[in-house]
């Protein structure tokens, strides 16, 4: 099969959604991604991995009345796609009716002005340069002082696009790349040795952290958690470094998720337009970031899309909403869906982040005569109806508002409902991740320790 049999065009896509109804299909629709990268993988001085791969994938959904059936092939040959159609067609005639499938209000589509959100860079990374990236990462870190052993680095390049076609007009397209890097370091010997890391990643090479810049970060953690000390059980202040913080955002987006909420399955259930954070906390979900880790210039329905308040002044106000879970729910998406080529579209957020704070780290610290401060998390005990939550941790203990000796080995305890009443964020917030906060302080949680 020659490459140009197996490319996949905008217009090649609308077209197979046409084909699909005219076969029978009530609706259709078809998503197409494609994607290529390289990466490469560096310890000890030495090169241990070079990998590079380029794919496709097409998802094809027709609806019949209330059946509906999804099919997908990485082979775009003519031959193939009619057999995707029959076998699409034939599976939805033997499928249970789902009262809530279909596609999206055509009324609410991104038919004209999608937003460039800069999201690709067409600058081609070779192995060579990443393994100049990798190399110097390295090498930084390992003539950090204390630092004696690296468990590697690696650097990442990617480039990639997504196709999205309805038989209700719609038909949207666009480009996305990103770039990374990172290494994990450890320091100290035998039963004393920690590890730490440290990492970026961003859609244009040219916002790359710099290799000394991502070392010194990965040392320094390091570094710091050497000799560690183990606390007796108490309750205390908590304060959640940003690179934990941004877990107690994505409860937030489990509990609020159409689909839980549609199941009865959250514990924010019935708090719709209710106080849930102290005034001063606000999170928005916003997909038109420029450049941003998670930014989207339609949903996975082809739905137009735009900043949604999630909390504000720390009252509930949205949802998160595909059409399937607001149909169910009685209201009109938010244009919130997701989509991959094997399932169904479903809610999922985008660039989701809880507004930095007007208090700076050093003072968020300052009143705090014994706590704890979290930088890493291990497990997961939280229970998504009762709210409830447990997990193991480790950071530092503070004393009199200064973080002193490192800790391990510990669990903190607490419910939800009641650490989201005692939040405080400080004005540290980084959107790096996709979802995002910046260092928050829970006024008081059970630590068990030894």
């Amino acid at each position: 099969m020659s490459d140009s049999a197996n490319m996949m065009s905008p217009n090649r896509l609308a077209e197979l959604v046409s084909k699909a109804k005219k076969s029978g299909a009530d609706h259709a629709d078809a998503v197409f991604f494609t994607g290529k990268s390289n990466s490469v993988s560096w310890r000890l001085g030495k090169l241990e991995d070079v990998e590079r791969s380029e794919n496709s994938d097409l998802g094809l959904r027709v609806i019949i009345g209330k059946n509906q059936a999804i099919v997908s092939s990485s082979d775009m040959s003519n031959a193939t796609l009619d057999e995707l159609v029959s076998r699409a067609l034939d599976m939805a005639t033997n499928t249970p009716e789902d009262p809530y499938s279909g596609l999206a209000d055509k009324k609410l589509l991104a038919l004209d002005n999608i937003p460039d959100l800069d999201l690709y860079d067409d600058c081609i990374i070779d192995e060579k340069t990443l393994k100049n990236i990798v190399t110097e990462t390295e090498a930084h870190a390992l003539e950090t002082s204390g630092i004696t052993n690296s468990e590697g680095a690696s650097a990442s390049s990617s480039q990639g696009s997504i196709t999205l076609a309805n038989s209700d007009g719609f038909l949207g397209h666009y480009k996305s790349s990103n770039f990374g890097c990172s290494i994990s370091v450890i320091a100290g010997e035998g039963t004393t040795m920690e590890r730490d890391y440290a990492w970026t990643s961003c859609r244009h090479f040219e916002d790359m952290d710099s290799p000394h810049k991502i070392a010194q970060e990965a040392a320094s953690r390091t570094l710091k958690k050497l000799n560690p000390r183990k606390v007796g059980t108490c309750e205390v202040p908590v304060v959640f470094d940003p690179r934990v913080s941004r877990t107690l955002v994505s409860h937030i987006a489990g509990a609020i998720n159409g689909v839980a909420i549609a199941r009865g399955t959250s514990f924010l259930l019935e708090m719709m337009e209710k106080q849930i954070f102290p005034t001063k906390i606000n999170i928005i979900d916003n997909p038109h970031l420029l450049r941003g880790p998670s930014s989207r210039p339609f949903d996975g329905e082809g739905v137009r899309n735009a900043p949604l308040d999630i909390i504000t002044d720390g009252v509930l106000k949205s949802w998160i909403l595909d059409s399937t879970s607001a149909r169910q729910l009685g209201v009109a998406t938010n244009g919130r869906a997701s989509r991959g080529t094997s399932s169904p579209p479903t809610p999922s957020t985008s660039n989701l982040y809880m507004e930095a704070g007007q208090v700076n780290v050093k003072d968020l610290l300052g009143d705090i005569k014994n706590g704890f401060y979290v930088t890493e998390l291990i497990g997961s005990s939280v229970n998504g109806i009762t709210g409830d939550y447990s997990r193991g941790a480790s950071g530092f203990w503070i004393e009199n508002g200064t973080l002193t000796y490192a800790v391990n080995e510990i669990t903190i305890a607490g419910n939800l409902k009641d650490m989201f009443m005692q939040m405080t964020a400080a004005d540290d917030l980084d959107i790096k991740y996709g979802t995002d906060a910046p260092t928050l302080l829970i006024e008081k949680m059970m630590l068990a320790g030894s």
